[in-house]
């Protein structure tokens, strides 16, 4: 569905150049396997299988959060949302049917020129930009996601900061990750990795994986509070992903700038 005008946009003068928080070995790694971002079989078959999972949530957590009615099909009107690592748009583009302003960020090139594409095929008007967190000026958005990227960084702290700055005061912080231990390294690496080949091989360090108590502590430095986690599980019999209690492995996130 095509929004009905325009998002709003960073004007030029709002991008400013800083040192970048993005690994280039793993920024080098996700841009190879660009073309397949869009194939629900494909190299990031694991996203559109939790997709699912992750969007209720934000819908619920947001709506609640800004006063919104969820069961409208476009509730966050006149909200702006910036997907950091946003790769080909699998969440920016059903968060702009929402009716957000999303603005997508990715510091791979190719992976930008994916989702621009995807987004132009679809009808949809999200404002895709090339570069990091650390490129955006202070309290542009109301919404901040960083899912699936924090383990992919090489310095946790520092990224997650210029996510905090680019918040709004009174705007919601949304991130997804994976839990250090030794759980998820038997089932994240092992088992999606290396024998039943969800991913492909070296796609996680499993010494980058955040605790939860320390992404929280890395948010709480930045006046941004954690009001929610959630773990999310996978049911083979189903071929399905679930929110669950249990964060051993992967977790979601949901916080808020005071």
């Amino acid at each position: 569905m095509a929004t009905s005008s325009a998002p709003r946009r960073i004007p030029p003068a709002r991008i400013r150049e800083r040192e970048g928080t993005a690994s280039s070995e793993e920024v080098a790694r996700f841009t190879a396997m660009a073309e397949a971002w869009w194939d629900p079989f494909g190299k990031f078959k694991p996203l559109h299988k939790f997709n699912p999972v992750r969007l209720a949530f934000m819908r619920r957590k947001l709506a609640a959060h800004f006063g919104r009615d969820a069961a409208l099909e476009r509730p966050f009107e006149g909200l702006s949302l910036l997907d950091v690592g946003c790769g080909g748009g699998l969440l920016s583009e059903p968060l702009a049917q929402m009716g957000f302003a999303v603005t997508g960020l990715d510091a791979g090139d190719k992976n930008i020129a994916v989702a621009r594409l995807h987004a132009q095929q679809s009808g949809l008007a999200v404002d895709y930009r090339i570069g990091g967190p650390e490129d955006i000026d202070a309290a542009t958005f109301d919404v901040v996601l960083a899912m699936e990227v924090i383990e992919h960084v090489p310095e946790p702290d520092r990224f997650l900061a210029a996510c905090c700055r680019a918040l709004k005061p009174g705007g919601a912080f949304l991130g997804a990750t994976l839990n250090r231990t030794t759980k998820s390294y038997a089932l994240a690496v092992m088992g999606a990795e290396y024998i039943l080949r969800w991913l492909p091989m070296g796609t996680h360090d499993w010494r980058k994986f955040v605790k939860p108590a320390e992404f929280a502590a890395f948010l709480r430095g930045e006046g941004v509070e954690v009001q929610d986690l959630k773990g999310m599980a996978y049911t083979p019999f189903r071929d399905e992903w679930h929110e669950t209690a249990d964060m051993d492995v992967n977790y979601m996130v949901f916080a808020t700038k005071g």
